[in-house]
């Protein structure tokens, strides 16, 4: 069983307008609902791949409702998540259908009580004892401490859980220091961790920090990994356009996936980029077009990377 953290789940919701135009009234054309949350989309990629996934953290209220409601009907996900006095947030992604762009809008999570988080550290350690591997994603709501991750990082590490960190900001900073397994920044959550902009000299740089592997989304140009066996980058044939909502946690999918099934590093990024790139073409995050995804596995380009001097 692959876990997966989402401390601040949220439900997803699209719409797709004609042409967004600001300061006007738009008529929505098609409107989507996702339960979501980055852990909560790696979750779905990796069950529409076959694996046994729980999904645990945070939800309540109605939208919890409404997402707990979408999660039962996904086979082979568990839902795991603790309930709590607050509301699940919400995320909107408006599409402008003309120019193929995507305008988010994200609301602050709910406020953790002190009880709710050590219901969580408790349920969090039962269900490392059934865990292949565990994927800690996404934004700290209000409450939980800034120093979260490492903890459970560690907590997963004595229970001899490989981990996953897919963070940003302060989160990432004080996560890293756990020394996560893998680590998965986005090229602007790697340069504010390292202050590089160099990406190979930005990843190594996060290893000297803490992470085992890191592997760097570095958007259409694929994903860099610096890893105890080598580097390597792997690109997409092409750049596509479409929603790149998700891609990323599609790509954390990918990387998990191969992790639980022993797959070289060089094929384990091949998956990810391909289940990113499908990801992009799907209207919805948290899903893939998997006729793109099968396309694609055998087009990505994967090659040795060179150490930074």
């Amino acid at each position: 069983m692959i876990l997966t953290v989402t401390l601040n789940t949220a439900l997803d919701i699209t719409y797709r307008v004609p042409s967004l135009r600001p300061h006007d009234s738009h008529r929505v054309s098609e409107v989507t609902e996702r339960p979501g949350g980055k852990g909560v989309n790696v979750a779905r990629v990796l069950a529409a791949l076959g694996h046994e996934v729980t999904v645990t953290g945070f939800v309540g209220g109605t939208t919890g409702e409404i997402l707990r409601d979408h999660l039962m009907r996904v086979p082979a996900l568990t839902d795991a998540l603790i309930p709590i006095s607050g509301t699940t947030r919400r995320t909107i992604a408006v599409v402008d259908e003309t120019s193929g762009g995507t305008t988010q809008l994200n609301e602050p999570g709910p406020t953790i009580t002190v009880a709710e988080w050590s219901a969580f550290q408790e349920a969090y350690e039962d269900l490392l004892r059934d865990a292949d591997a565990v994927a800690l994603c996404g934004s700290l709501p209000p409450g939980v401490p800034v120093g979260a991750y490492a903890g459970l990082i560690r907590t997963a590490r004595a229970a001899g859980v490989p981990t996953l960190l897919d963070t940003s900001g302060a989160a990432l900073r004080r996560g890293v220091a756990g020394r996560p397994d893998i680590l998965k920044p986005n090229a602007e959550e790697l340069a504010e961790l390292t202050g590089s902009h160099e990406p190979l000299r930005a990843t190594q740089d996060a290893r000297r920090r803490g992470a085992g592997t890191v592997v760097a989304s570095l958007g259409p140009e694929g994903l860099l990994a610096v890893t105890p066996d080598g580097h390597w980058r792997a690109t997409p044939p092409a750049h596509l356009h479409g929603n790149p909502t998700g891609a990323g946690d599609s790509a954390v999918a990918g990387i998990l996936s191969g992790l639980v099934e022993n797959l070289p590093w060089p094929t384990r990024l091949a998956r990810a980029v391909a289940l990113s790139a499908a990801t992009v073409v799907s209207p919805v995050a948290g899903e893939f077009d998997r006729g793109v995804y099968e396309e694609l596995l055998d087009q990505v380009a994967v090659r040795s990377e060179a150490s930074a001097a």
